[in-house]
């Protein structure tokens, strides 16, 4: 890996890229490589993405490998594949070269499959070449697509002098060294090592003396978000990956976790706004159109169902016209009511802080509902009678309606994303449009029945 710059103040400016393209024009290799020198890779990287592919080429040849690697793992995904498909196998398998084990796998995964055959096939160390091909075999939702091969491990016979002398070997090989893991004869993990143990013993001790026999550790098969959730609950930086028999396979460090939830975070975001795949704003209008049209599709039905409705009670509004003007605060509000409590309960059960019985759980929801639905009653109630003049039966219509909505609407909200959670369909796919128009078409429903009952239409 590069080594790491200074942590500068760091913007990206109109003036900077027109003197980065000013400098390729000029082909003043001298003054780009020292300008570009300042800047830590990821910066490198941001210019990257705002210059052209020819001058992003430009650049690339122009840098050492190690800096180049860096590089291409902080480029826009889009970008990197355009810059890939630029470069010839060999040239990808210098850089891969430079790269962690869990990073070159994850660069050659993005390459058609003819093309990762012939990158691997140029990969000149055959150690890093066998962990990459070993890597690439796991799903990429695993912890096994996710670890390094790269760690320091000790073997529970070692003295503390060997132990030292090799340490100092495989470190070289690890950008970080979070945590020191110790197997037996067979390769199983059987503990860690804590550093401060290791320097203060004396160098004839063996380690399997020495050495913490607890260790948390995740198989290779889970999944990357029960990894994470790991990680979270005990403050790990890094984890071992182990086999069913226990043999250590790699780590999984904090750093791949990050970017894990940031993935997660976006694609739930991109579900509670009614989008059904990962799609980026650059993407084309196809693309886009694809991931946004199927919830449009399903709020438009929701709309004609609750317009249907409507139609059936057009009678009642000829007679009582004060039950059409409060529509719309009916369906906001149920809707917003719906969106509050599906967030809080999919926030929940992907933090793993929702336990209990269910009917409890609605029971809460139930109580919140009514209180709140109160407080709002009675300035909808004020509000209506002197703004807008409605009659005492009306606006007690519209009140307790409010109230049955906004109850109705916190039990969908809370009871659907735990349900789904149960069938292992994605709960995040409850909030937003989903939520809004069942909302929508059972608000309407209920606000015209409440309101046939008491006015008696």
């Amino acid at each position: 890996m590069a080594e790491e710059k200074e942590n500068i103040q760091f913007e990206l400016t109109d003036e900077l890229i027109e003197r980065v393209e000013l400098l390729i024009e000029q082909k003043n290799d001298k003054e780009l490589r020292k300008l570009l020198n300042e800047f830590h890779y990821a910066d490198i990287a941001e210019i990257l993405d705002e210059v052209d592919l020819e001058e992003a080429m430009y650049v690339i040849k122009l840098l050492d490998s190690e800096t180049t690697s860096d590089v291409l793992m902080e480029l826009d995904e889009d970008n990197r594949e355009k810059v890939l498909r630029n470069l010839s196998a060999k040239e990808i398998a210098e850089e891969i070269e430079e790269l962690d084990t869990d990073d070159a796998a994850d660069i050659i995964a993005e390459l058609p499959e003819n093309r990762q055959q012939e990158v691997i096939s140029q990969i000149e160390d055959e150690e890093h070449k066998a962990e990459i091909t070993e890597l690439l075999a796991y799903d990429e939702d695993t912890a096994g697509g996710l670890m390094a091969k790269e760690l320091v491990k000790v073997y529970e016979t070692w003295t503390v002098a060997g132990c030292l002398r090799r340490i100092r070997g495989q470190a070289k090989d690890v950008t970080r060294v979070h945590s020191i893991y110790v197997v037996n004869k067979q390769n199983k993990l059987i503990g860690r090592l804590s550093l401060k143990d290791l320097i203060v013993a004396k160098s004839d001790e063996k380690i399997a003396d020495i050495y913490i026999t607890s260790v948390d550790y995740v198989y290779v098969d889970d999944d990357v978000e029960d990894v994470a959730k790991v990680m979270s609950k005990y403050d790990l930086e890094a984890i071992p990956v182990v086999d069913e028999n226990m043999t250590l396979l790699g780590r999984i460090t904090i750093d791949d976790i990050v970017d894990v939830l940031k993935e997660e975070a976006d694609k739930d975001y991109q579900l509670a706004a009614g989008i059904t795949s990962d799609v980026e704003a650059d993407d084309s209008i196809w693309e886009l159109t694809k991931a946004r049209l199927p919830w449009l599709l399903i709020g438009m039905f929701g709309g004609i169902g609750a317009a249907s409705i409507i139609n059936g009670f057009s009678d009642a509004m000829l007679k009582f016209p004060a039950l059409l003007m409060f529509i719309p605060l009916i369906q906001a509000t149920a809707g917003n009511v719906g969106v509050q409590s599906s967030a809080i309960v999919v926030q929940g059960l992907a933090n793993d802080t929702i336990d209990g019985n269910i009917l409890n759980r609605l029971l809460k929801e139930f109580m919140l509902g009514l209180v709140n639905g109160l407080a709002i009653a009675c300035v909808v109630l004020v509000i209506s009678h002197f703004a807008f003049n409605t009659t005492y039966h009306e606006s007690l219509t519209i009140c307790i309606a409010l109230i049955a909505v906004i109850i109705m609407a916190a039990l969908i909200g809370t009871f659907i994303p735990i349900f789904l959670d149960k069938r292992g369909i994605d709960a995040a796919v409850a909030t937003g449009p989903f939520i809004t128009t069942s909302n929508d078409v059972f608000g309407i429903l209920m606000y015209f029945m409440i309101a046939k009952f008491i006015l008696g239409f």
